[in-house]
């Protein structure tokens, strides 16, 4: 099944989930404590195809012992989760 033709509104519900997925996947992993900041950046774009462009960065307290790579760990698990969550918006 294809995609129905999206809104821009549809297209910031998207970016929200993914962005939301993002961060709480780093927040159920990392403590509050440790983290500096987390900078997460969705670029959805709707023409004859969906495009989604996804970079995020976390800053860790010098003192945290997490692991960065968790940041890679959340942006795969939100694109695994995108297709599912694109399910109410096809024909």
């Amino acid at each position: 099944m294809s995609l129905r033709k999206l809104t821009e509104r549809d297209l910031d519900e998207i970016s929200s989930f993914l962005h939301n997925t993002i961060s709480d996947f780093i927040l159920k992993r990392v403590s509050a404590k440790e983290i500096v900041d987390i900078d997460i950046t969705v670029l959805v774009e709707y023409t004859d195809e969906l495009k989604v462009d996804i970079s995020a960065e976390l800053y860790l307290d010098e003192l945290s012992d997490a692991d960065p790579g968790i940041v890679d760990e959340a942006v795969d698990a939100a694109y695994r989760s995108l297709e599912s969550f694109l399910d109410g918006f096809r024909e």
